[in-house]
Order: C-alpha cells, then sequence, then structure tokens
C-alpha cells in the first residue's frame, strides 16, 4: 500500500520515539519518503535531549507532558499501558487523533482495532480520535485466517506463537545479545527482562498469569482475533512463547474448517491472491518462511501448510512477519493511510 495520503498532515508526534517500535516507524517514514511540516519525537525524561536524524534533519527527543500535544494533528502511541492511560485522553483533548499501540483501548466497543487488509472499511465513517493497532501476534494469524473464515468457516483455532525478544522492548532485545556474550566467553549471564535466562532458552510465559490460567498475551491474540474477524463466538486456544531470536514472530497454528478443502494446493493459492501474505512453501527442499525472510519485509508468509488428519477438515500452518513493521509500525501507518484516505474521498 502506497502511503501517498499522509502528505497532508500538518503534524505528527510520536510518543515512545526512542523505542524500537519508534524506531520502526521512522525508518518506515523515510522509506516512504513522507515528511511532515512538523514532527515532535516524545519519550520519557531519561531520554530528553537525544539526537535523532529523520528525513535528513537531526531532531531532538522531548520529555512527553501534559503540554505535549498542542497543535498536534495525529499521535502515534507505542508506550507502556500506564503511559497510554495517563497521556491519551490528554492528547484527545488537545484534538489529536490518536493511533494507539497499546492494548488498552483494543476491547473498547468504540475503538476500531483495525487490520486494513481485513476490517479497514470500519474507518469509512468513523469518527472517533482514538484507532488501536492490534498485538504483533494478532495480526499475522488473522491475516492468515481471514481468507480461510471467508471460503470455508473456521470452527476452531489453536495457535502457538513463538516471539522474539524485540517484542519485549529494547531492554529485552539488548538482554539477548548481553547473555549471549556472557554465555559464548564462559561468563554468568545477568537476568533482568525475563524470569528466566534468555539465550539459547526459550520461555512458556508472555505476560501475568491471568485466573484461567492463560497468560495476558494468550488473552490478547484471543480476544482481539474475535474482535478483527466480527467472530466473538469462535473457539480459539493460544499459547505464547518467547524464544531467543531478535525479530520476527512466528505461528504454528492448527485450524478446524466449517467446509473441507480440495487440495493445500487450493489453499496455497487462496493465501497468495490476498493483500500482504505471501506463501514460501516447498518442504522437500528445506524451503520455508524464517525469521531471516521476515525481518525488514512488509509482507506476512505462510508455510509447511498441510492437512490435519485427525480431524474433519484440519489444516496446519507456519506463518511469521517482522512484529516490529507489519506487527506493529507499519499496521499503523496503513491504517492512518486508510482513514485519510476516506476523509478525502468524503
Amino acid at each position: 500500500m502506497k502511503l501517498s495520503h499522509l502528505e497532508g498532515i500538518e503534524s505528527f508526534a510520536i510518543v515512545g520515539a526512542t523505542g524500537l517500535v519508534g524506531q520502526e516507524m521512522l525508518d518506515l517514514l523515510c522509506e516512504h519518503k513522507i515528511k511532515f511540516p512538523k514532527v515532535k519525537l516524545l519519550a520519557s525524561a531519561n531520554s530528553v535531549g537525544e539526537k535523532i536524524d529523520f528525513a535528513g534533519e537531526e531532531y531532538e527527543v522531548e520529555e512527553l507532558t501534559v503540554n505535549s500535544f498542542d497543535g498536534v494533528e495525529v499521535a502515534f502511541f507505542s508506550v507502556p499501558n500506564e503511559v497510554t492511560q495517563k497521556y491519551v485522553p490528554i492528547a484527545v483533548a488537545s484534538g489529536s487523533l490518536v493511533i494507539d499501540d497499546s492494548s488498552v483501548y483494543r476491547q473498547k466497543a468504540d475503538v476500531a482495532l483495525i487490520v486494513p487488509e481485513i476490517n479497514g472499511a470500519l474507518l469509512k465513517d468513523y469518527t472517533e480520535k482514538i484507532i488501536s493497532v492490534p498485538n504483533c501476534t494478532t495480526t499475522p494469524l488473522v491475516l492468515a485466517l481471514k481468507p480461510l473464515e471467508d471460503k470455508y468457516g473456521i470452527e476452531r483455532v489453536v495457535v502457538s506463537s513463538y516471539q522474539s525478544v524485540s517484542g519485549a522492548g529494547r531492554k529485552a532485545f539488548e538482554e539477548l545479545s548481553s547473555q549471549t556474550a556472557a554465555l559464548l566467553n564462559g561468563k554468568e549471564p545477568e537476568i533482568s527482562a525475563f524470569p528466566h535466562r534468555i539465550a539459547f532458552n526459550c520461555i512458556p510465559e508472555i505476560g501475568q498469569v491471568t485466573e484461567n490460567g492463560n497468560t495476558s498475551e494468550e488473552e490478547k491474540v484471543i480476544k482481539e482475533t474475535r474482535k478483527i474477524l466480527d467472530l466473538p463466538d469462535l473457539n480459539i486456544s493460544s499459547t505464547a512463547v518467547r524464544v531467543p531470536t531478535f525479530s520476527g514472530h512466528g505461528l504454528s497454528v492448527n485450524v478446524e474448517l466449517n467446509n473441507d478443502f480440495q487440495s493445500i494446493e487450493e489453499v496455497r493459492e487462496l493465501w497468495d491472491s490476498f493483500p500482504g501474505l505471501k506463501v514460501i512453501d516447498n518442504p522437500e527442499h528445506h524451503i520455508y518462511p524464517t525469521h531471516v525472510e521476515c525481518s525488514g519485509s512488509d509482507l506476512t508468509f505462510i508455510g509447511r501448510a498441510r492437512r490435519d488428519s485427525s480431524i474433519k477438515s484440519g489444516l496446519n500452518f507456519w506463518v511469521i512477519t517482522d512484529n516490529l513493521r507489519k506487527g506493529a509500525a507499519l499496521n499503523a501507518l496503513q491504517t492512518l493511510e486508510l482513514l485519510y484516505k476516506y476523509r478525502r474521498m468524503s
């Protein structure tokens, strides 16, 4: 998707500009050669004064305060929930349109939770001042499920996600690097960002454990998938695992369809014809998508597709995307692009 409609925005603020998603947002704007007359890079007091190069100019990071949104047309938030809860209402009261990457507003009935390829039509007559960006694991999942639902109908979904450390922020990203270096040099690694060592390890816990035994991350995937696909009663189970990769979230997905498919090739063609998806699937020659293929790509990749003969109309597949890009920053920009396109058409 081209982002040509964004060029009319007068002022743009990134809240969390020094974070991994904030940096990805800036990189994408540069790639698409999008410039705004006024740009604000906002972060906590610890980052104030940092210099960031953007679109050939040097910007200084400003402290996020209650006065940060005066005159700001659009504000993108990628910060912890507690910061979102405090400052998004302030931004809205100042007249800003907010694109929020936290989980605070995702389940609010009056707030759109958008993956443009799936439910972007909700933005046609949208007048609210907050739009939510889904969890970076939900987005690739719903992209893969949508064409299946449209053609066959879905009875049940079981998904296990294998999520890179970048999904937990810069501190986690740096911890994987430092722990790996320590272990390779025969030293004891320091553990801070996660409850266990992440280097050369997998941790089956992302987020807080809830009363039903799921983690908060697993609950997000379940609830957000239902909302985006408009399937409130969808049977779905989720397990989230942190793995020692720097970028890319992969998902092993098992789907029970309402109606059977004739062949795996039929399903591959269905995915390949859907916007934003690309099938890489020839396992006999070791061809399938990995973290290497997805890193830095706008696409969501699917491979290892095969029939699950243990259930009627069963399907197994692997899906992976760059969690910082399509999982967060790119999806936000595509959402904003579509909103402004609709507004300029009306």
